[in-house]
């Protein structure tokens, strides 16, 4: 009886230390990446966010978990051009703007088709107001804003999405004769679930 409780005793020890094990430090989780995701009436578009223009991914990040852009709408559609959302061009919201953040250029990074950027006005330090982003929707491109308007990230899933708010019925001033409310949050992926659920392999 005695051999028995001491054999009990032992296994409920080293029990203990393989639990204690598992939860050590050493054991890294599985490293996970952060998705623009703007969610609207005719669908959702997922946004791979640069690591190269840290500071405008931090901040879309940031106003996107504030729920910032969901008091707005893409509020202009312009066809082979761009589709663009959050705070209208006006002087409410960008004379002043809290949220004005110094260029961060790179040659590698262009306005290719669903390039996701931040709007501005015509200052002269080119700086982005994070209260607005763009969509290019243009096949092409558009090369000519490179080095002018900063993009801080690519979509990589919801095309269709893309093309349907592109083929939104506008006024006269570009603008959609019925609003596309704005739901934008981010998501973390794994780079195993990047592929499985969104068909996307690490750049």
């Amino acid at each position: 009886m005695e051999r028995y409780y001491v054999s009990l005793l032992l296994s409920v020890v080293l029990g203990l230390t393989a639990c204690k094990d598992t939860d050590s430090p050493d054991v890294k989780s599985e490293t996970t990446y952060p998705i623009g995701v703007v969610s609207t009436r005719l669908g959702d578009m997922h946004f791979w966010l640069y690591n190269e223009t840290p500071v405008h991914k931090e901040k879309f990040i940031e106003l996107a978990r504030a729920k910032h852009y969901n008091q707005f709408t893409f509020n202009r559609v312009v066809r082979n051009f761009v589709v663009q959302g959050g705070c209208p061009d006006s002087v409410q919201y960008f004379e002043n703007s809290p949220f004005l953040l110094d260029p961060e250029l790179h040659d590698s990074i262009g306005h290719s088709y669903g390039a996701l950027g931040m709007g501005r006005d015509d200052n002269p330090g080119k700086q982005s107001n994070a209260c607005q982003f763009y969509i290019v929707c243009k096949e092409q491109g558009l090369p000519q804003l490179d080095s002018n308007y900063m993009i801080f990230g690519m979509l990589i899933k919801g095309g269709d999405v893309l093309e349907a708010i592109e083929k939104e019925k506008t006024n006269s001033l570009d603008q959609p004769e019925v609003d596309i409310p704005l739901d934008v949050s981010v998501q973390y992926y794994s780079e195993n679930s990047l592929l499985d659920s969104l068909g996307f392999k690490l750049p």
